[in-house]
């Protein structure tokens, strides 16, 4: 996913964070972006971090459900069974199996 171009209203130097530092942190909280340039030319981007949201509510849980196509879980299952085979996954039953390692005579 690409990051918008900042707004270029908010065009600084390379030395405007060290002399504006608290003008400019205050603006991204605000959610203001900055095009960061060296002699002229665009080197960089101050954005805001995107905020995490803690939860969802149960009315927006489901408008964005609603979209979503629906899935049969029992075929779900079974595609699932059909494609993965569970004992391949163990390392030890894999060499054993090919007689990798000599089982104890006694």
């Amino acid at each position: 996913m690409s990051t918008p171009e900042p707004d270029h209203s908010h065009q600084i130097s390379q030395r405007d964070p060290r002399d504006r530092s608290a003008e400019i942190m205050d603006g991204l909280e605000r959610g203001e972006r900055y095009a960061v340039t060296r002699d002229g030319h665009h080197i960089g981007d101050l954005v805001p971090v995107r905020r995490r949201r803690g939860t969802v509510s149960r009315a927006e849980f489901a408008a964005v459900s609603r979209g979503m196509p629906y899935m049969d879980d029992r075929k779900h299952r079974e595609d699932t069974d059909h494609h993965v085979n569970d004992g391949l996954h163990d390392s030890y039953d894999r060499a054993y199996g090919r007689g990798e390692f000599a089982e104890d005579e006694e």
